[in-house]
């Protein structure tokens, strides 16, 4: 058999030397002093980078009487189980030098007459990921088992022609992630410069020659004389959350019910694509509902996502919140949602967020409805507040057009890359074009 008119076909578990995963070490901690680094899903990207940032470990003899899962350098890691199955990264010495992979990835270390490298990009391939997403089994935990090395197959040129391919998408991909990366720190400085706007004008407003008063907060040093701090719980007219019913995962019709994702709720703007189709309603769904104006507020989440917050700007009668977020409304005559929403995001807000925010673990942290109505605000009065979020909505309106575009020569650059690997390690490129 043979990858539409390129080359030979073979079933993984004959490339293999070993598939294997690991363990995790069941502990308060995570941080073991001179412990050993532990590889899960969230170290890995979409594109096989690294983000170690994050780094969880394990301690020194966990990892000497781990049987499986030690990681060695050409080691390629794939993410069996879980919202991200199928990222794929390679281990360089650069990258580790002594590490092991937890429950959540499987350990794939290819035989002498493979090129490891080769089949990290194969793995990249849409020919393989669609008969990876093939074998993916299990509703409320979907993951792979290792059994699927038995079914899907991977192209298998001569070594020689790996090695010549592995080089070429080497260089080629490099190429490539270079310009994406120069493009996404381009929309990380403007987020930035989004952010450093959205802070000052919620705290000092538009007119630079406004007498100040000293406000003595941890988080703002002064603010315009006719402005006030005041607590969210003496603004509010109500804050609830949902709860978790059972959802498909796939985003809901616009005549059907769903459920929003944390992902709904995105540094002031509200995703409303992100959701769930429901697949069943209790029918007490309606008292669940969003309408124009409500506050978004994720409740748990990362330490820098949580109490991420956005403003609900239609009425959507067909999508629910989930126990995860919580909504809340102001009283009209004392703030707009917008207002608040504005300042939610800003770095003085997340002073307090930082302060309240309570988890077990350093990777999921939890704010109570407590927290949040106890957190102050700056309150202009009323007039004011319209005339600062008039100006904001403006101001986003600009900056998404650029976004937008930017975004758009990122999501060409992925597509070319993803077509390129799918293209090269399938054999529909010929082999003299790869020379360089």
């Amino acid at each position: 058999m043979k990858a539409q008119e390129g080359f030979p076909l073979r079933r993984l578990k004959w490339l293999l030397r070993s598939l294997e995963s690991g363990r995790r070490e069941v502990s308060d901690t995570d941080t073991f002093e001179g412990g050993v680094l532990s590889i899960g899903g969230e170290h890995i990207g979409w594109r096989g980078e690294w983000f170690l940032s994050n780094a969880r470990y394990v301690s020194r003899e966990f990892f000497e009487s781990m049987g499986s899962g030690i990681i060695r350098e050409g080691d390629v890691l794939l993410v069996k189980d879980g919202a991200t199955i199928g990222k794929v990264a390679v281990v360089t010495r650069y990258v580790v030098t002594e590490a092991a992979v937890n429950e959540h990835v499987f350990l794939l270390r290819f035989n002498d007459r493979q090129n490891q490298k080769f089949h990290f990009y194969s793995l990249q391939s849409s020919y393989v990921q669609q008969q990876i997403g093939c074998e993916i089994r299990g509703a409320a935990q979907p993951g792979l088992n290792s059994e699927f090395q038995g079914s899907v197959l991977f192209p298998e040129p001569s070594r020689d022609v790996q090695d010549k391919i592995a080089n070429y998408l080497d260089r080629e991909i490099a190429r490539i992630d270079n310009l994406i990366a120069e493009k996404e720190r381009m929309l990380e400085l403007m987020e930035e410069r989004r952010a450093a706007l959205i802070s000052r004008v919620v705290t000092h407003g538009l007119d630079l020659d406004v007498p100040m008063k000293p406000c003595d907060q941890e988080w703002l040093d002064e603010i315009p004389m006719h402005w006030e701090i005041r607590r969210i719980k003496f603004l509010a007219e109500s804050m609830d959350q949902g709860s978790s019913p059972v959802a498909a995962n796939m985003p809901a019709e616009l005549d059907e019910l769903g459920v929003l994702k944390l992902s709904a709720v995105s540094k002031g703007r509200f995703k409303r694509e992100e959701n769930k189709a429901l697949r069943a309603s209790d029918g007490d769904d309606e008292k669940f509902s969003l309408r124009k104006g409500d506050v978004l507020i994720t409740r748990g989440n990362t330490p820098d996502l949580v109490a991420d917050v956005a403003c609900v700007p239609e009425d959507e009668p067909n999508l629910l919140i989930p126990d995860l977020i919580y909504r809340l409304r102001v009283r009209a005559d004392q703030v707009l949602p917008e207002y608040l929403t504005y300042f939610l995001v800003t770095t003085e807000s997340r002073v307090q967020i930082r302060r309240d925010a309570r988890g077990s673990s350093g990777t999921m942290v939890k704010v109570s409805q407590g927290h949040v109505l106890d957190w102050q605000m700056t309150l202009p009065p009323l007039s004011e507040q319209k005339e600062l979020v008039t100006y904001l909505r403006k101001v986003e309106i600009r900056f998404n057009a650029v976004t937008s575009e930017v975004s758009a020569s990122v999501s060409l650059l992925t597509e070319h890359r993803a077509s390129l690997i799918t293209a090269t390690v399938t054999g529909q490129i010929p082999l003299e074009e790869m020379a360089g």
